[in-house]
C-alpha cells in the first residue's frame, strides 16, 4: 500500500514538472499570470516532496514490524507442519479417551492441538472448542472461554466474544472525546441480573445456561434422600485479597485450605456473595448467601452455600466490608489484614446436597452442592452496604433429580 502511494506521489511530482513547462510555453506572453500559476505549481511540489521525505523517513521503522509479522508466520507454519501427520494428535485423543472425565484445560488443549492438525473449519475441531466452552471451570473459566470463543470466531462460526476476551487481541483505540480508549460495549457479550443481560437471555451466548438438565440453584425441598457424604473443612488463616469483578465480591484464597467430602480432598479457591440468596428452602429466600468453591486434584468441583439470614451484624463480613475493593476488575490486598475463611461457616456441617452446575455463565454442570442447614447472620446495614443490589440467578427446574440431606 505504501509502495504505492509512494509511486502516486512520484507521478504526482512529474505531472506538476510537466504542467509547469507546458504552462511556460503557452502563457509566455502573459507574463504576469504565469509567475501567479508556477508559483503555486513551485508551492504544490515542495508540499509533495516533503510528504516523499517523510515517507522514506517512516520505511525503516515499518520495515522490522513487517519482518516481525513474517517470522511470526514462519514460525505458524512450521509449528501447523509439526503436527500435520496427526500422530500427535492420535496419541493425545487415545490418552484421553483412558480417563474417565477431562477438566477444561485439557479439552481446550486438545482442541487447540486438533485445530494446529485439521484446521479451523474441521468439524471435530469446532466440537472440540464448543465442549471446552461448555465445560470452563471456576478457576479457569475467563482462560478457556477466551481460547474457546476466540477459535470458534477463527472458524467462522457464530459466537459472540466476551469483552475481556477481546482486550488480548484488539488494539485500544482512543476514544472521541480524548479520555481514554473507545467504549465498545456494544460489541461485546455482557450477561448481568436484569433486563436483556439477565438470566433469561443467557442461553443466547452459552447454550448449557438454556439447555442444560442440571442446572443451579434450586428450591430445596423435601422428602429428601439419606446422604451418606461426611464433610469436614480445614481453611487457614491468610492474606485477604478481594476482587470485584463486576458481578459480585470474591474472596480469592491461598492454597492450604480444604473440604474433605468423604475421604477426597478439595482444595478452596475463593468464596462470593449473592444477594439475596440464591438458593431457597420451601420457597423462600435468605438474604444473602456465600458460596465456597472448590475444586479436586481431577477437577471436580464443590460448592458450600452459606446462607445469610437478616439479623445479628456478622463480624467476619464487617472485615471483609471494611476492605472492599477501590476499584471494578482488580485484585485488592488492604495491607497486613489477613482472614480465616473458616469465621464463615457455621460449627455444624449438617447440609442439602444436590448435583448441580455453575449459577453464572458458562453455567458449566456437574458440580456438586452442599447448602448448609444452619444459616449464619447478617445485619440489614451490612446487606445494605454490599454494592450489588441484585445479583442471584432464579431457582431453576429439578428435572428429576434427587435433594438429599446429611450431617
Amino acid at each position: 500500500m505504501k509502495k504505492y502511494l509512494r509511486l502516486i506521489l512520484e507521478i504526482l511530482l512529474g505531472i506538476c514538472l510537466v504542467a509547469a513547462s507546458t504552462l511556460a510555453y503557452m502563457n509566455y506572453s502573459a507574463k504576469k499570470h504565469l509567475v501567479a500559476e508556477v508559483g503555486e505549481l513551485t508551492e504544490q511540489l515542495g508540499e509533495a516532496k516533503e510528504a516523499l521525505e517523510k515517507m522514506h523517513e517512516k520505511e525503516p521503522a515499518q520495515e522490522e514490524p513487517i519482518a516481525e509479522t513474517g517470522n511470526i508466520a514462519q514460525e505458524l507454519d512450521a509449528l501447523k507442519a509439526a503436527f500435520s501427520n496427526g500422530v500427535v494428535l492420535q496419541d493425545i485423543e487415545m490418552l484421553y479417551k483412558a480417563q474417565k472425565s477431562l477438566s477444561a484445560e485439557r479439552q481446550v488443549g486438545m482442541a487447540s492441538i486438533r485445530l494446529l492438525t485439521k484446521g479451523a473449519q474441521d468439524e471435530g475441531t469446532i466440537a472440540a472448542f464448543q465442549k471446552a466452552l461448555e465445560m470452563a471451570e471456576w478457576s479457569n473459566r475467563l482462560q478457556t472461554v477466551c481460547a474457546a470463543q476466540n477459535a470458534l470466531a477463527a472458524a467462522g462460526q457464530k459466537v459472540k466474544v466476551l469483552q475481556d476476551c477481546k482486550k488480548s487481541t484488539e488494539k485500544e483505540e482512543p476514544a472521541k472525546d480524548g479520555h481514554g480508549k473507545k467504549d465498545d460495549k456494544a460489541h461485546a457479550v455482557h450477561w448481568g441480573y436484569e433486563g436483556d443481560n439477565g438470566p433469561e437471555h443467557w442461553g443466547s451466548n452459552f447454550p448449557v445456561c438454556g439447555t442444560g438438565k442440571k442446572q443451579s440453584p434450586l428450591n430445596i425441598i423435601g422428602p429428601f434422600e439419606k446422604s451418606k457424604d461426611v464433610l469436614s473443612v480445614d481453611y487457614k488463616e491468610g492474606p485477604l485479597k478481594m476482587l470485584n469483578n463486576g458481578h459480585t465480591i470474591q474472596v480469592n484464597v491461598e492454597s492450604g485450605s480444604t473440604l474433605t467430602i468423604n475421604k477426597e480432598s478439595y482444595d478452596l479457591l475463593q468464596f462470593h456473595f449473592h444477594r439475596p440468596s440464591e438458593e431457597q428452602v420451601d420457597g423462600k429466600n435468605s438474604a444473602m448467601v456465600a458460596h465456597f468453591v472448590h475444586k479436586s486434584k481431577d477437577g471436580k468441583l464443590a460448592v458450600i452455600g452459606v446462607l445469610l439470614n437478616e439479623g445479628k451484624d456478622n463480624a467476619a463480613i464487617k472485615t471483609l466490608w471494611a476492605n472492599l475493593p477501590p476499584k471494578e476488575g482488580e485484585e485488592f490486598l488492604p495491607e497486613k489484614v489477613s482472614f480465616n475463611p473458616g469465621n464463615m461457616l457455621p460449627k455444624d456441617l449438617g447440609f442439602y446436597n444436590y448435583e448441580g452446575s455453575l449459577t453464572t455463565p458458562p453455567c458449566t454442570e456437574g458440580v456438586q452442592f452442599y447448602i448448609l442447614k444452619k444459616p449464619m447472620d447478617v445485619s440489614k446495614d451490612q446487606v445494605g452496604k454490599f454494592p450489588f443490589k441484585l445479583n442471584a440467578r432464579p431457582v431453576q427446574s429439578l428435572n428429576g433429580r434427587k435433594i438429599s440431606a446429611g450431617g
